[in-house]
């Protein structure tokens, strides 16, 4: 299988080099295209793929491509790409807000498989969810799910608004995290620690937690009835949440970046 690699960034660089690193590649490099100089010598540099700054050296020869660039650069990018493609060529996109109707027209393509990743695949702990066009095969289906896996796991989905849906809760949700956790962080340097404890305190809280979490079939609701107890400190602290309505806060949270999504994609198809 020849793999390519469209874009050098960081989420292209995140897959790239899950994969290169599976089994999946048979010792074959991954192969990665980058306009950019300075990214085309640091990735030459790194020794672990094939770096290209050619489309028409790469493109015609891929089995299976990764486009993963940013949204506004795909219509240019399509245009290059466009001649160089061939009917049985499997296009992937880790691209937000395009939907598989503006691939398969802006590249004359059949075979597309759209994705929402998220940042936690840099260190392995990602979830992506995808879906296909009709013309993909189950057994393509297979291999790229396989090849999304190499960064954590991934989540096959029926339809596009799925994606969409799924980029309010994973795709933007590590930064509703982050949120919280800066909130908690705050609060914790107010009382007086210190940066480095306040640290300690909050990732190792939220770390365990989830550990927590994955290995029981308890609910969210369940660990919080666990930890707290009637008149106690986390019930002080869960009931100033429940009086500020912070749980339908997050949910708005998480419906205005779905909207989002929805409305990005349909930018796209005008």
């Amino acid at each position: 299988m020849k793999l390519l690699v469209i874009g050098g960034g960081n989420m292209g660089l995140t897959y790239s080099e899950g994969m290169a690193k599976s089994a999946l590649m048979n010792g074959k490099k991954v192969r990665i295209f980058d306009t950019d100089p300075k990214k085309i010598t640091k990735l030459k540099e790194e020794n672990l793929f094939a770096v290209y700054d050619n489309l028409e050296e790469v493109l015609p020869s891929a089995d299976l491509v990764f486009i993963a660039v940013k949204p506004y650069h795909c219509e240019e990018l399509f245009e290059q790409m466009k001649p160089l493609i061939n009917p049985q060529q499997i296009f992937v996109s880790l691209m937000a807000g395009v939907t598989i109707e503006t691939i398969m027209q802006g590249l004359n393509t059949q075979k597309v498989v759209r994705t929402m990743p998220n940042l936690p695949a840099q260190v392995g702990k990602g979830v992506t969810s995808y879906t296909e066009s009709d013309a993909v095969t189950r057994v393509e289906l297979l291999t790229v799910r396989n090849l999304l896996d190499t960064t954590g796991a991934s989540i096959h989905v029926d339809t596009e608004n799925f994606i969409d849906a799924s980029t309010g809760i994973s795709g933007s949700g590590p930064a509703y995290v982050f949120y919280f956790m800066e909130s908690m962080l705050e609060a914790a340097k107010k009382m007086g620690f210190s940066d480095y404890d306040s640290k300690i305190l909050v990732s190792n809280t939220f770390e365990g937690a989830v550990e927590l979490f994955n290995q029981s079939d308890l609910s969210p609701k369940s660990w919080m009835d666990r930890v707290a107890s009637k008149g106690g400190t986390t019930r002080a602290a869960l009931d100033s949440m429940e009086d500020n309505n912070v749980n339908e806060l997050i949910k708005e949270a998480a419906y205005a970046a779905f909207n989002r999504a929805v409305e990005l994609g349909e930018k796209k198809n005008k």
